[in-house]
Protein backbone atom coordinates (compact mmCIF):
# COMPACT_ATOMS: atom_id res chain seq x y z
CA UNK A 1 0.00 0.00 0.00
CA UNK A 2 1.26 3.35 -0.95
CA UNK A 3 0.35 6.27 1.56
CA UNK A 4 1.77 9.97 1.60
CA UNK A 5 3.10 8.98 5.01
CA UNK A 6 5.12 6.14 6.78
CA UNK A 7 2.87 4.71 9.18
CA UNK A 8 3.63 5.26 12.46
CA UNK A 9 3.20 1.96 13.31
CA UNK A 10 3.37 -0.04 10.48
CA UNK A 11 4.74 -3.19 10.65
CA UNK A 12 7.05 -5.48 8.14
CA UNK A 13 8.62 -8.67 7.30
CA UNK A 14 8.69 -10.81 10.26
CA UNK A 15 7.32 -8.22 12.67
CA UNK A 16 4.28 -8.47 10.52
CA UNK A 17 3.95 -12.37 10.47
CA UNK A 18 3.92 -11.93 14.24
CA UNK A 19 1.34 -9.16 14.22
CA UNK A 20 -0.63 -11.67 12.31
CA UNK A 21 0.11 -14.86 14.25
CA UNK A 22 -1.21 -12.59 17.20
CA UNK A 23 -4.53 -11.81 15.33
CA UNK A 24 -5.36 -15.73 14.50
CA UNK A 25 -4.51 -16.55 18.08
CA UNK A 26 -7.49 -13.27 19.53
CA UNK A 27 -9.63 -14.90 16.55
CA UNK A 28 -9.40 -18.68 18.11
CA UNK A 29 -9.74 -17.23 21.82
CA UNK A 30 -12.46 -15.20 20.84
CA UNK A 31 -14.73 -16.99 18.29
CA UNK A 32 -17.19 -18.19 21.26
CA UNK A 33 -17.60 -14.23 21.96
CA UNK A 34 -17.95 -13.30 18.39
CA UNK A 35 -20.85 -10.20 17.85
CA UNK A 36 -23.93 -11.85 17.01
CA UNK A 37 -24.24 -10.32 13.86
CA UNK A 38 -21.46 -11.94 12.92
CA UNK A 39 -21.68 -15.15 14.36
CA UNK A 40 -26.07 -15.72 13.60
CA UNK A 41 -26.63 -12.85 11.29
CA UNK A 42 -30.64 -14.13 11.11
CA UNK A 43 -31.08 -13.23 14.89
CA UNK A 44 -31.57 -9.53 14.13
CA UNK A 45 -31.19 -5.92 15.16
CA UNK A 46 -31.94 -7.12 18.34
CA UNK A 47 -29.18 -9.62 18.58
CA UNK A 48 -26.77 -6.76 17.65
CA UNK A 49 -27.78 -4.50 20.18
CA UNK A 50 -26.71 -7.51 22.71
CA UNK A 51 -23.63 -8.85 21.44
CA UNK A 52 -20.78 -8.91 24.15
CA UNK A 53 -19.32 -5.48 24.52
CA UNK A 54 -21.87 -3.62 22.05
CA UNK A 55 -24.10 -2.16 25.18
CA UNK A 56 -23.40 0.19 27.58
CA UNK A 57 -22.04 4.00 26.36
CA UNK A 58 -22.43 7.82 26.59
CA UNK A 59 -25.61 9.26 25.94
CA UNK A 60 -29.35 7.80 25.33
CA UNK A 61 -29.52 4.63 23.09
CA UNK A 62 -29.18 4.99 19.15
CA UNK A 63 -32.82 3.08 19.10
CA UNK A 64 -33.81 -0.12 19.45
CA UNK A 65 -35.05 -2.58 16.56
CA UNK A 66 -36.13 -1.53 13.09
CA UNK A 67 -39.79 -2.14 14.01
CA UNK A 68 -39.81 0.94 17.07
CA UNK A 69 -38.91 3.38 14.12
CA UNK A 70 -42.00 5.59 13.46
CA UNK A 71 -41.75 6.56 9.94
CA UNK A 72 -42.10 9.09 8.29
CA UNK A 73 -38.48 10.38 8.88
CA UNK A 74 -37.77 14.23 9.35
CA UNK A 75 -34.92 16.52 10.31
CA UNK A 76 -33.67 16.21 14.35
CA UNK A 77 -33.60 19.35 16.42
CA UNK A 78 -30.15 20.38 15.55
CA UNK A 79 -30.56 20.12 11.77
CA UNK A 80 -27.65 17.27 11.60
CA UNK A 81 -29.92 14.19 12.12
CA UNK A 82 -32.56 12.43 10.90
CA UNK A 83 -35.49 11.08 13.75
CA UNK A 84 -38.30 9.50 13.66
CA UNK A 85 -42.29 10.60 14.18
CA UNK A 86 -41.04 10.18 18.08
CA UNK A 87 -38.17 12.54 17.78
CA UNK A 88 -35.80 9.10 18.08
CA UNK A 89 -32.71 9.85 16.30
CA UNK A 90 -32.28 7.52 13.17
CA UNK A 91 -28.97 6.74 11.91
CA UNK A 92 -29.69 5.40 8.25
CA UNK A 93 -27.63 2.15 7.50
CA UNK A 94 -29.13 1.28 4.44
CA UNK A 95 -28.79 -1.29 1.04
CA UNK A 96 -28.95 0.10 -2.32
CA UNK A 97 -31.50 -2.98 -4.26
CA UNK A 98 -31.99 -0.64 -6.91
CA UNK A 99 -33.90 -2.69 -9.29
CA UNK A 100 -36.21 -4.88 -7.10
CA UNK A 101 -39.37 -3.75 -7.77
CA UNK A 102 -38.79 -4.26 -11.71
CA UNK A 103 -36.58 -7.34 -11.41
CA UNK A 104 -37.65 -9.45 -8.52
CA UNK A 105 -41.48 -11.06 -7.52
CA UNK A 106 -43.32 -10.18 -4.36
CA UNK A 107 -42.25 -13.28 -2.88
CA UNK A 108 -38.03 -12.77 -3.94
CA UNK A 109 -38.44 -8.91 -2.71
CA UNK A 110 -40.23 -9.95 0.57
CA UNK A 111 -36.82 -12.63 0.89
CA UNK A 112 -34.30 -10.19 0.47
CA UNK A 113 -36.03 -7.46 2.71
CA UNK A 114 -36.34 -10.12 5.00
CA UNK A 115 -32.91 -11.07 5.34
CA UNK A 116 -31.55 -7.41 5.52
CA UNK A 117 -33.77 -6.59 8.47
CA UNK A 118 -32.97 -9.46 10.13
CA UNK A 119 -29.18 -8.37 9.38
CA UNK A 120 -30.21 -4.96 10.96
CA UNK A 121 -30.73 -2.90 7.61
CA UNK A 122 -32.88 0.11 8.22
CA UNK A 123 -33.53 1.20 4.79
CA UNK A 124 -33.44 0.17 1.31
CA UNK A 125 -33.15 2.47 -1.90
CA UNK A 126 -35.03 1.35 -4.97
CA UNK A 127 -35.78 2.60 -8.14
CA UNK A 128 -39.66 3.21 -8.64
CA UNK A 129 -39.56 2.71 -12.52
CA UNK A 130 -36.43 1.58 -14.65
CA UNK A 131 -34.85 0.77 -17.92
CA UNK A 132 -31.86 -0.84 -19.25
CA UNK A 133 -28.80 1.19 -18.37
CA UNK A 134 -29.85 -0.11 -14.39
CA UNK A 135 -30.09 -3.55 -15.64
CA UNK A 136 -33.60 -3.79 -15.41
CA UNK A 137 -35.62 -4.35 -19.26
CA UNK A 138 -35.08 -2.01 -21.88
CA UNK A 139 -38.82 -1.39 -22.20
CA UNK A 140 -39.39 -0.11 -18.47
CA UNK A 141 -41.46 -3.72 -18.08
CA UNK A 142 -40.97 -5.93 -14.86
CA UNK A 143 -39.29 -8.88 -15.27
CA UNK A 144 -42.84 -10.44 -16.03
CA UNK A 145 -43.80 -7.99 -18.83
CA UNK A 146 -45.79 -5.30 -16.57
CA UNK A 147 -45.43 -2.30 -18.15
CA UNK A 148 -44.93 0.96 -16.16
CA UNK A 149 -47.33 2.98 -18.50
CA UNK A 150 -50.15 1.67 -20.54
CA UNK A 151 -49.05 3.91 -23.20
CA UNK A 152 -44.94 3.31 -23.83
CA UNK A 153 -42.94 6.54 -22.03
CA UNK A 154 -45.80 8.46 -21.50
CA UNK A 155 -46.35 9.60 -17.67
CA UNK A 156 -49.77 10.53 -18.17
CA UNK A 157 -50.83 6.76 -18.68
CA UNK A 158 -49.58 5.27 -15.35
CA UNK A 159 -50.59 1.37 -15.21
CA UNK A 160 -52.48 0.23 -12.56
CA UNK A 161 -51.07 -3.30 -12.34
CA UNK A 162 -47.65 -1.76 -12.00
CA UNK A 163 -48.22 0.54 -9.43
CA UNK A 164 -50.48 -1.95 -7.40
CA UNK A 165 -47.24 -4.12 -7.18
CA UNK A 166 -45.02 -1.67 -6.24
CA UNK A 167 -47.37 -0.38 -3.58
CA UNK A 168 -47.62 -4.12 -2.27
CA UNK A 169 -43.63 -4.27 -2.35
CA UNK A 170 -43.32 -1.10 -0.43
CA UNK A 171 -46.08 -1.96 2.63
CA UNK A 172 -44.15 -5.00 2.83
CA UNK A 173 -40.70 -2.82 3.44
CA UNK A 174 -42.75 -1.22 5.63
CA UNK A 175 -44.05 -4.39 7.44
CA UNK A 176 -40.82 -5.45 7.73
CA UNK A 177 -39.87 -1.94 9.51
CA UNK A 178 -37.54 -0.53 6.58
CA UNK A 179 -37.25 2.68 4.98
CA UNK A 180 -37.54 2.86 0.85
CA UNK A 181 -35.68 5.44 -0.31
CA UNK A 182 -37.24 5.95 -3.65
CA UNK A 183 -36.78 7.04 -6.91
CA UNK A 184 -39.41 8.23 -8.78
CA UNK A 185 -37.83 8.45 -12.14
CA UNK A 186 -34.15 7.61 -12.09
CA UNK A 187 -32.42 10.51 -14.51
CA UNK A 188 -29.77 7.33 -15.36
CA UNK A 189 -32.35 5.95 -17.94
CA UNK A 190 -35.57 8.38 -17.87
CA UNK A 191 -34.20 12.29 -18.76
CA UNK A 192 -34.63 11.73 -22.40
CA UNK A 193 -38.34 10.40 -21.62
CA UNK A 194 -38.88 13.40 -19.14
CA UNK A 195 -38.48 15.94 -21.77
CA UNK A 196 -40.03 14.37 -24.59
CA UNK A 197 -43.01 14.30 -21.84
CA UNK A 198 -42.71 17.83 -20.98
CA UNK A 199 -43.19 19.93 -17.56
CA UNK A 200 -46.17 20.13 -16.95
CA UNK A 201 -46.88 16.17 -17.74
CA UNK A 202 -44.06 15.61 -15.45
CA UNK A 203 -45.25 17.53 -12.79
CA UNK A 204 -48.94 15.78 -13.27
CA UNK A 205 -46.63 12.71 -12.68
CA UNK A 206 -45.41 13.62 -9.68
CA UNK A 207 -48.96 15.02 -8.24
CA UNK A 208 -49.60 11.49 -9.02
CA UNK A 209 -47.33 9.49 -6.51
CA UNK A 210 -47.56 12.32 -4.31
CA UNK A 211 -51.42 11.40 -4.05
CA UNK A 212 -50.68 7.61 -4.38
CA UNK A 213 -47.93 7.59 -1.69
CA UNK A 214 -48.59 10.31 1.12
CA UNK A 215 -49.89 8.17 3.52
CA UNK A 216 -47.55 5.48 3.06
CA UNK A 217 -45.23 6.19 5.79
CA UNK A 218 -42.01 4.89 5.14
CA UNK A 219 -40.96 6.62 2.30
CA UNK A 220 -38.23 8.95 1.69
CA UNK A 221 -38.03 10.38 -1.83
CA UNK A 222 -35.04 10.65 -4.14
CA UNK A 223 -34.54 11.86 -7.58
CA UNK A 224 -31.55 12.04 -9.74
CA UNK A 225 -29.44 9.01 -10.20
CA UNK A 226 -25.95 9.71 -11.64
CA UNK A 227 -27.65 12.38 -12.54
CA UNK A 228 -24.28 13.92 -15.18
CA UNK A 229 -26.16 16.70 -16.58
CA UNK A 230 -28.09 18.21 -13.72
CA UNK A 231 -25.75 21.90 -14.42
CA UNK A 232 -27.90 21.90 -18.22
CA UNK A 233 -31.01 23.97 -16.51
CA UNK A 234 -33.19 22.11 -18.97
CA UNK A 235 -32.35 18.79 -17.78
CA UNK A 236 -32.58 19.65 -13.97
CA UNK A 237 -35.87 21.23 -14.72
CA UNK A 238 -37.79 18.44 -16.06
CA UNK A 239 -36.36 16.63 -12.62
CA UNK A 240 -37.22 19.49 -10.32
CA UNK A 241 -40.35 18.99 -12.22
CA UNK A 242 -41.13 15.62 -10.74
CA UNK A 243 -40.17 16.16 -7.32
CA UNK A 244 -42.07 19.34 -6.84
CA UNK A 245 -44.97 17.69 -8.29
CA UNK A 246 -44.63 14.68 -5.60
CA UNK A 247 -44.81 18.04 -2.99
CA UNK A 248 -47.79 19.61 -4.40
CA UNK A 249 -49.88 16.24 -3.05
CA UNK A 250 -47.40 14.94 -0.69
CA UNK A 251 -46.65 17.12 2.29
CA UNK A 252 -45.57 14.84 4.32
CA UNK A 253 -41.94 13.78 3.64
CA UNK A 254 -38.88 14.42 2.85
CA UNK A 255 -36.98 14.80 -0.28
CA UNK A 256 -32.83 14.51 -1.34
CA UNK A 257 -31.32 13.78 -4.99
CA UNK A 258 -28.44 11.86 -5.95
CA UNK A 259 -26.09 13.95 -8.45
CA UNK A 260 -22.81 13.23 -10.55
CA UNK A 261 -20.26 11.11 -10.08
CA UNK A 262 -17.26 10.96 -9.23
CA UNK A 263 -18.13 13.58 -6.57
CA UNK A 264 -21.04 15.28 -5.84
CA UNK A 265 -23.58 16.23 -2.66
CA UNK A 266 -26.96 17.64 -3.54
CA UNK A 267 -26.34 21.22 -2.49
CA UNK A 268 -23.84 21.63 -5.27
CA UNK A 269 -26.82 22.05 -6.88
CA UNK A 270 -28.71 25.61 -5.12
CA UNK A 271 -31.78 25.01 -6.99
CA UNK A 272 -32.62 22.00 -5.01
CA UNK A 273 -32.07 23.78 -1.54
CA UNK A 274 -35.90 24.96 -1.24
CA UNK A 275 -37.25 21.22 -2.29
CA UNK A 276 -34.70 19.09 -0.01
CA UNK A 277 -33.79 18.03 3.71
CA UNK A 278 -31.68 15.52 3.10
CA UNK A 279 -27.86 16.51 1.54
CA UNK A 280 -26.61 13.02 -0.18
CA UNK A 281 -23.01 13.02 -0.74
CA UNK A 282 -21.60 10.72 -3.56
CA UNK A 283 -18.32 9.64 -3.96
CA UNK A 284 -15.51 6.69 -5.16
CA UNK A 285 -12.45 8.54 -3.39
CA UNK A 286 -11.97 8.95 -0.16
CA UNK A 287 -15.46 9.33 1.71
CA UNK A 288 -14.62 11.96 4.36
CA UNK A 289 -13.86 14.67 1.84
CA UNK A 290 -17.02 14.68 0.48
CA UNK A 291 -19.44 14.18 3.70
CA UNK A 292 -17.26 16.79 5.37
CA UNK A 293 -17.89 19.17 2.36
CA UNK A 294 -21.70 18.29 2.62
CA UNK A 295 -21.92 18.53 6.41
CA UNK A 296 -20.32 22.23 5.99
CA UNK A 297 -22.52 23.04 3.15
CA UNK A 298 -25.96 23.78 5.69
CA UNK A 299 -26.25 23.64 9.25
CA UNK A 300 -29.92 22.78 8.89
CA UNK A 301 -29.77 19.97 6.05
CA UNK A 302 -28.51 17.17 7.55
CA UNK A 303 -25.78 14.50 4.99
CA UNK A 304 -25.52 10.85 4.69
CA UNK A 305 -23.38 9.05 2.13
CA UNK A 306 -25.71 8.17 -0.67
CA UNK A 307 -23.16 6.29 -2.96
CA UNK A 308 -19.52 5.08 -2.82
CA UNK A 309 -18.17 1.89 -4.35
CA UNK A 310 -19.85 -1.29 -4.01
CA UNK A 311 -18.41 -4.34 -2.82
CA UNK A 312 -17.02 -5.99 -5.90
CA UNK A 313 -17.02 -3.20 -7.57
CA UNK A 314 -13.71 -1.05 -9.13
CA UNK A 315 -15.92 2.19 -9.95
CA UNK A 316 -12.19 4.18 -10.41
CA UNK A 317 -9.65 1.29 -11.51
CA UNK A 318 -7.78 2.53 -7.85
CA UNK A 319 -9.74 0.44 -5.76
CA UNK A 320 -11.09 -3.28 -5.57
CA UNK A 321 -13.71 -3.19 -2.89
CA UNK A 322 -12.60 -5.80 -0.59
CA UNK A 323 -13.96 -5.43 2.90
CA UNK A 324 -11.29 -3.29 4.02
CA UNK A 325 -12.00 -0.57 1.46
CA UNK A 326 -15.52 -1.21 2.26
CA UNK A 327 -14.61 -0.73 5.92
CA UNK A 328 -12.70 3.21 5.26
CA UNK A 329 -15.61 4.54 3.19
CA UNK A 330 -18.03 3.25 5.95
CA UNK A 331 -16.41 4.57 9.40
CA UNK A 332 -14.80 7.78 7.62
CA UNK A 333 -18.64 8.60 6.76
CA UNK A 334 -19.77 8.21 10.22
CA UNK A 335 -17.33 10.42 11.73
CA UNK A 336 -17.75 13.30 9.33
CA UNK A 337 -21.15 14.26 10.05
CA UNK A 338 -23.34 11.64 8.51
CA UNK A 339 -26.95 10.81 9.88
CA UNK A 340 -26.22 7.32 7.53
CA UNK A 341 -25.24 5.76 4.77
CA UNK A 342 -26.18 3.00 2.04
CA UNK A 343 -24.23 -0.26 1.27
CA UNK A 344 -24.24 -1.28 -2.07
CA UNK A 345 -23.44 -4.56 -3.76
CA UNK A 346 -22.49 -5.65 -6.78
CA UNK A 347 -24.45 -8.74 -7.81
CA UNK A 348 -27.86 -7.37 -5.07
CA UNK A 349 -28.01 -3.87 -6.77
CA UNK A 350 -29.31 -5.23 -10.28
CA UNK A 351 -30.23 -8.65 -8.97
CA UNK A 352 -28.10 -10.56 -11.42
CA UNK A 353 -28.04 -14.24 -11.59
CA UNK A 354 -27.21 -16.10 -8.40
CA UNK A 355 -28.28 -13.01 -5.93
CA UNK A 356 -29.26 -14.94 -3.59
CA UNK A 357 -26.01 -16.77 -2.77
CA UNK A 358 -24.45 -12.82 -1.92
CA UNK A 359 -26.85 -12.16 1.07
CA UNK A 360 -23.94 -12.79 3.66
CA UNK A 361 -20.99 -11.64 2.19
CA UNK A 362 -18.49 -10.05 4.36
CA UNK A 363 -19.24 -6.14 3.34
CA UNK A 364 -22.78 -6.91 4.21
CA UNK A 365 -21.55 -8.40 7.61
CA UNK A 366 -19.08 -5.74 8.66
CA UNK A 367 -21.19 -2.91 7.68
CA UNK A 368 -23.74 -4.11 10.50
CA UNK A 369 -20.92 -3.26 12.88
CA UNK A 370 -21.39 0.31 12.59
CA UNK A 371 -24.67 -0.28 14.85
CA UNK A 372 -23.17 -2.72 17.12
CA UNK A 373 -21.06 0.27 17.96
CA UNK A 374 -23.39 2.98 17.67
CA UNK A 375 -26.67 1.83 19.14
CA UNK A 376 -26.29 2.42 22.42
CA UNK A 377 -23.89 5.57 22.06
CA UNK A 378 -25.16 8.90 21.16
CA UNK A 379 -23.64 9.08 17.84
CA UNK A 380 -26.18 12.17 16.96
CA UNK A 381 -24.18 14.42 19.34
CA UNK A 382 -20.59 13.60 17.54
CA UNK A 383 -19.07 16.74 15.55
CA UNK A 384 -16.00 16.19 13.16
CA UNK A 385 -12.95 16.93 14.70
CA UNK A 386 -11.92 18.87 11.66
CA UNK A 387 -9.61 21.13 13.32
CA UNK A 388 -7.51 18.00 15.06
CA UNK A 389 -8.25 19.27 18.80
CA UNK A 390 -8.84 15.66 19.79
CA UNK A 391 -6.56 13.50 17.63
CA UNK A 392 -3.64 16.00 17.70
CA UNK A 393 -0.96 13.91 16.02
CA UNK A 394 -0.25 10.99 13.69
CA UNK A 395 -3.93 11.57 12.13
CA UNK A 396 -2.46 11.17 8.49
CA UNK A 397 -3.20 13.28 5.32
CA UNK A 398 -6.42 14.63 3.90
CA UNK A 399 -7.31 13.65 0.51
CA UNK A 400 -10.76 14.59 -1.76
CA UNK A 401 -9.47 12.22 -4.28
CA UNK A 402 -7.45 9.19 -5.11
CA UNK A 403 -7.35 5.71 -3.82
CA UNK A 404 -9.26 4.61 -0.33
CA UNK A 405 -6.54 2.19 0.60
CA UNK A 406 -3.89 4.27 -0.23
CA UNK A 407 -5.19 7.18 2.30
CA UNK A 408 -3.85 6.82 5.25
CA UNK A 409 -6.31 9.60 7.02
CA UNK A 410 -8.00 9.22 11.02
CA UNK A 411 -11.22 10.38 11.33
CA UNK A 412 -12.38 11.55 14.51
CA UNK A 413 -15.37 13.26 15.85
CA UNK A 414 -16.37 14.09 19.69
CA UNK A 415 -19.55 15.45 21.50
CA UNK A 416 -20.09 18.54 22.69
CA UNK A 417 -20.36 17.53 26.31
CA UNK A 418 -17.10 15.78 26.22
CA UNK A 419 -18.55 12.37 27.22
CA UNK A 420 -17.63 10.46 23.65
CA UNK A 421 -14.91 10.75 21.37
CA UNK A 422 -14.50 8.29 18.60
CA UNK A 423 -11.68 7.99 16.10
CA UNK A 424 -10.90 5.03 13.03
CA UNK A 425 -7.51 5.07 12.25
CA UNK A 426 -7.31 2.90 9.07
CA UNK A 427 -3.50 1.96 9.19
CA UNK A 428 -1.56 0.98 12.07
CA UNK A 429 0.31 3.88 13.62
CA UNK A 430 0.37 5.77 17.16
CA UNK A 431 -2.07 8.57 17.47
CA UNK A 432 -1.78 11.31 19.86
CA UNK A 433 -5.17 12.76 22.00
CA UNK A 434 -5.62 16.02 23.73
CA UNK A 435 -7.61 14.29 26.45
CA UNK A 436 -8.53 17.02 28.50
CA UNK A 437 -11.50 16.98 25.72
CA UNK A 438 -12.91 15.10 28.15
CA UNK A 439 -15.24 15.59 30.59
CA UNK A 440 -13.71 13.42 33.06
CA UNK A 441 -11.52 10.03 33.68
CA UNK A 442 -12.34 8.36 30.35
CA UNK A 443 -12.60 4.63 29.38
CA UNK A 444 -10.50 4.04 26.73
CA UNK A 445 -11.12 1.08 24.02
CA UNK A 446 -10.17 -0.38 20.50
CA UNK A 447 -12.86 -2.07 18.17
CA UNK A 448 -12.31 -4.03 15.74
CA UNK A 449 -14.17 -3.05 13.03
CA UNK A 450 -13.68 -6.21 11.11
CA UNK A 451 -15.57 -8.63 13.84
CA UNK A 452 -16.70 -5.94 16.78
CA UNK A 453 -14.62 -7.23 19.52
CA UNK A 454 -13.62 -4.57 21.64
CA UNK A 455 -9.39 -4.30 22.87
CA UNK A 456 -9.07 -2.88 26.45
CA UNK A 457 -6.24 -0.28 27.10
CA UNK A 458 -3.85 -0.49 29.58
CA UNK A 459 -4.66 1.85 32.90
CA UNK A 460 -8.21 2.42 31.53
CA UNK A 461 -10.02 4.71 32.96
CA UNK A 462 -7.41 7.17 32.09
CA UNK A 463 -7.44 10.90 33.59
CA UNK A 464 -8.56 13.55 31.31
CA UNK A 465 -5.29 15.68 31.44
CA UNK A 466 -2.20 16.51 29.04
CA UNK A 467 -1.81 14.62 25.53
CA UNK A 468 -1.80 10.77 25.44
CA UNK A 469 -0.32 8.51 23.16
CA UNK A 470 -2.37 5.91 21.61
CA UNK A 471 -0.91 2.41 19.58
CA UNK A 472 -3.21 0.01 16.89
CA UNK A 473 -3.11 -3.26 19.05
CA UNK A 474 -1.57 -4.98 15.61
CA UNK A 475 -3.48 -6.20 12.66
CA UNK A 476 -7.16 -6.84 13.38
CA UNK A 477 -9.32 -9.87 12.78
CA UNK A 478 -9.29 -9.42 9.24
CA UNK A 479 -5.58 -9.42 9.09
CA UNK A 480 -5.99 -5.39 8.11
CA UNK A 481 -4.59 -2.62 10.22
CA UNK A 482 -7.75 -0.24 10.68
CA UNK A 483 -9.16 -0.05 14.37
CA UNK A 484 -11.57 1.94 16.35
CA UNK A 485 -10.52 4.12 18.77
CA UNK A 486 -13.92 4.53 22.09
CA UNK A 487 -13.02 6.80 24.18
CA UNK A 488 -16.01 7.49 26.89
CA UNK A 489 -16.80 9.02 30.29
CA UNK A 490 -19.22 6.09 31.40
Amino acid sequence: MTTAHQDPGAQTGSSREAAQDAAARRRARRRSTLPLAVVVTGLGVAAIFSCPGGGGGSGSSGGGSNDAVVYPVKVGPTGRYLVDQNGVPFMLLGDSPQAMIANLSESDADRFMADRASRGFDAVWVNLICRANLHCNADATTFDGIPPFTTADDLSTPNEAYFQRADRIIRRAADRGLLVILDPIETSGWLAVMHDNGLAKCRDYGRYLGTRYKDQPNILWMSGNDFQTWSNPDDDAVVQAVALGIRDTDPNHIHTVELDFNTSSSLNDPTWAPIISLNASYTYFPTYAEVLHGYSQSSSVPVFMVESNYEFENNTGMDPSTPNILRRQEWWTALSGATGQLYGNKFIWPFSSGWQSELGTPGAVQFMLLKVLFAARAWYDLVPDTAHAVVTAGYGTFSDSGSVGANDYVTAARSPNGRLAVAYVPTLRTITVDMTQMSGATTARWFDPASGHFTSIAGSPLPNTGSLDFTTPGVNDDGDGDWVLVLEVL
